[in-house]
């Protein structure tokens, strides 16, 4: 069977990638993924361009990508020889399907940890105002290479407390808010901690136009919820672990994203947040908690960390997946006597420095934040829809497989079908405004260069994986 997988071998030994993450690694790098920095920053943003039903947006977005991962997790336990979505995209759809994923989401990643390196440039000026910006930068970059090429079990423990952090910040927020508004509390404004305050104006106040704004800017915040299916080459009975991962993201996102937004809402009514604020921390200063800005300003450099964390494991495991293919250099194909591919490893960490580059040559980047950021949700939402795709070619080609699955997507055709609409309508919306048109316009450039690579590289694969 073609490319179903690469076992890969460490410099002769044979061996492959170590099945050394346990249910705990996993169950929080999918709750991590889940949660991205834009929902700690960018939260202020959304609300007040969508009012109240950025709870129906996320709420929607949510349940569509809930469905993607249904689909992962059948194509990838259909065939344990699968170890991650590259592959079975090169086994259903054929191998440029596996070559432009990869090299898709090596992008997708490298894109993302760049703009979270410089991310967590920007949030470090807050404890060492005097600090040179390109020091916390190049210190992030080395500590997180320093930690994955260990093994794969300290990127587990690594992305498993920067989880955590997350989770306690939340829960704090969503506590602190339930108490607000079960005493009545009055902001020195006036306004009221009251749940009234989420439906006063009406579920639309900004009308059609600004719900839909908010899917431009709440998309983002999934960014790196496949994550789990990247992991599948190195957890420990996947059979029952990815399932179990999976079937969480429902409950984690009406607790986490609608929960929260809910609570902000409830405490400080919408009009009167501020677009550029972190409403996490206008709400525990209310609260009479003065360190609030410390403490989210810490919360979300983990919350940095972790999506450059992710993008360092993910990146340096295609990498590995695609030189098996002879899709890539054969030295990423080696394993370290860790059993990590620690050349993607050290390539990866060299392109990261572009984002340490990039914060000591130019002072300004937001603009650009938003340019990198915006290009790297595009390409994922490609690599989402591959995912749709094989899942259709596996449902029309391998019927006796999904009849053996025990972990079935449900409505599994027409959702993909929904979710392929979704996608399409997402990419709609991003023409409306200047910024997300730019990004969207430049993304077809990735995919010439993908083609051009293509054209020299397909007479150079194998003919059987």
């Amino acid at each position: 069977m073609a490319g179903t997988g690469h076992t890969g071998g460490a410099a002769g030994t044979g061996q492959g990638l170590e099945r050394s993450l346990e249910n705990r690694h996993i169950q929080m790098m999918a709750l991590g993924g889940a949660i991205g920095t834009g929902l700690f920053m960018g939260s202020g943003k959304t609300i007040s361009v969508a009012g109240p039903s950025i709870l129906l947006v996320y709420l929607i977005i949510g349940l569509m990508l809930f469905f993607v991962m249904r689909a992962l997790g059948e194509l990838l336990l259909s065939n344990l020889a699968y170890k991650s979505f590259t592959d079975f995209a090169d086994d259903l759809l054929g191998p440029w399907a596996g070559f432009f994923t990869g090299w898709t989401y090596w992008f997708c990643w490298i894109v993302t940890a760049i703009a979270e390196v410089v991310a967590i440039a920007a949030y470090a000026k807050f404890f060492f105002p005097d600090l040179p910006s390109w020091i916390p930068a190049l210190l992030c970059v080395g500590l997180l290479l320093g930690l994955n090429l260990i093994n794969v079990r300290a990127f587990g423990e690594l992305e498993f407390w920067f989880a955590m952090i997350k989770i306690v910040a939340i829960m704090a927020l969503i506590f602190v808010g339930i108490a607000l508004v079960a005493t009545g509390f009055t902001a020195p404004s006036g306004a009221k901690a009251d749940l009234a305050n989420i439906t006063r104006d009406g579920l639309f106040p900004t009308g059609l136009t600004g719900f839909f704004a908010g899917f431009q800017i709440a998309v983002f915040a999934f960014v790196g919820i496949e994550l789990v299916g990247t992991t599948a080459a190195e957890t420990r009975d996947p059979e029952t672990t990815l399932p179990r991962a999976i079937n969480a993201i429902p409950i984690r996102i009406l607790l986490f994203y609608l929960g929260a937004l809910a609570v902000i809402m409830a405490v400080t009514p919408w009009k009167t947040l501020s677009a550029d604020k972190s409403p996490f921390v206008e709400l525990f200063v209310l609260a009479g908690l003065p360190a609030a800005a410390a403490f989210v300003n810490l919360v979300v450099m983990s919350s940095a960390a972790s999506s450059a964390n992710s993008g360092i494991f993910s990146t340096s495991r295609m990498l590995y997946g695609l030189a098996g293919k002879n899709d890539a250099p054969a030295a990423f194909g080696k394993l370290s006597s860790q059993r990590v591919p620690s050349n993607g490893l050290y390539f990866t960490g060299l392109c990261l420095l572009g984002g340490v580059l990039l914060v000591y040559l130019v002072p300004d980047l937001g603009t650009a934040f938003t340019l990198v950021t915006t290009l790297s949700a595009v390409l994922f939402m490609f690599v989402w829809a591959i995912i749709l795709c094989a899942y259709l070619a596996y449902r029309r080609n391998r019927p006796e497989l999904h009849a053996r699955s025990a972990y079935r997507m449900p409505a599994g055709i027409v959702m993909s079908y929904a979710c392929l609409a979704f996608f399409a309508f997402i990419l709609v919306l991003l023409t409306l405004e200047a910024d997300t048109r730019m990004a969207l316009m430049v993304s077809p450039v990735w995919f010439a260069i993908l083609g051009g690579a293509w054209a020299i590289q397909r007479g150079r694969r194998p003919v059987a994986a």
